[in-house]
């Protein structure tokens, strides 16, 4: 019988239909398997969190995304490995259905190492039709946790959330005064959010999409940085996301140039990247570790 290496078990164990479908297919991937990532400061948030997050939302809608697509067992395989190496940081959203996926990663990851991060939708769906506080509720089942270190506004897309989401945010206010949630904030997808969000006192985490080529991005790459610079000399706790362009920034000196211009910009404290191999995250590790050390 022929044998096999761990990492060919591993790699033949997970779907190559959501490595193709995320856009990374053909791509060549190589991390050193015994360097951890560190842990950072989350803005003026007191919160400590790991440089980078297992997001979960890859081409994500309607309850679904690849990494829930892939199904729940293959993601924990990742999961597990990022755990290994020091990423026990999970970035949810009812949006993409991936509360089970942290429900069973937090089986075997003690919950006061981990941070939970999800994300609540505020537009009408036919699953998502209870009061804001009740939709709380629900996500703590989901997830099997009794508390959120970082709750969001899902998806703000104008100046007007303030006034348009005030149900949510009087909740989600509520639910931080009863301790069910550390800290709170918006995702921004329009650059006017972004910029209503940077002297929101509401506000204490933000998530935005920023690289360095503008790729699905809610301005250009000049104007969303400066803009959370000043977000970020705000006190705000700066999550980046989109660092890959959503698959579209793969090779091997865009994934070095887009880590290298977030990180080096000192104004991200930490990012969400969608992974759906073992090799896609132990390279992005090594890889942010080593320009870690360099900048």
């Amino acid at each position: 019988m022929k044998q096999i290496s761990r990492r060919q078990f591993i790699q033949t164990g997970l779907i190559g239909a959501a490595v193709v479908s995320s856009g990374f297919a053909n791509v060549a991937y190589a991390g050193n398997p015994n360097v951890h990532i560190d842990r950072v400061k989350l803005g003026k948030t007191g919160l400590i969190v790991p440089r980078l997050a297992l997001g979960t939302g890859t081409h994500g809608g309607n309850q679904s995304s690849d990494m829930t697509r892939m199904g729940v067992g293959n993601w924990v395989k990742i999961a597990r490995r990022a755990y290994e190496r020091g990423v026990t940081f999970y970035d949810a959203a009812d949006l993409y259905g991936s509360h089970q996926n942290v429900k069973e990663i937090l089986k075997e990851v003690p919950r006061e190492k981990a941070i939970l991060l999800s994300k609540i939708w505020t537009r009408p769906e036919k699953w998502n039709m209870d009061t804001p506080a009740k939709t709380i509720d629900r996500f703590r089942t989901e997830t099997g946790s009794d508390y959120f270190d970082i709750l969001l506004l899902h998806c703000m897309t104008n100046a007007r959330w303030q006034e348009e989401k005030k149900p949510y945010i009087d909740a989600l206010s509520e639910a931080k005064q009863k301790g069910i949630v550390k800290s709170l904030g918006v995702s921004c997808h329009s650059f006017d959010a972004l910029k209503l969000a940077v002297d929101d006192p509401w506000v204490d985490v933000i998530l935005a999409r920023i690289n360095p080529e503008s790729v699905i991005m809610d301005a250009s790459s000049e104007d969303v940085m400066a803009t959370l610079k000043k977000a970020h000399d705000n006190g705000k706790g700066i999550i980046g996301m989109k660092i890959f362009g959503e698959g579209k920034l793969t090779g091997e000196q865009q994934r070095e140039k887009s880590l290298r211009y977030v990180i080096g910009s000192k104004n991200v404290d930490c990012m969400t990247i969608g992974t759906t191999s073992i090799d896609q995250l132990d390279d992005t590790i090594s890889r942010m570790m080593r320009i870690v050390k360099d900048v």
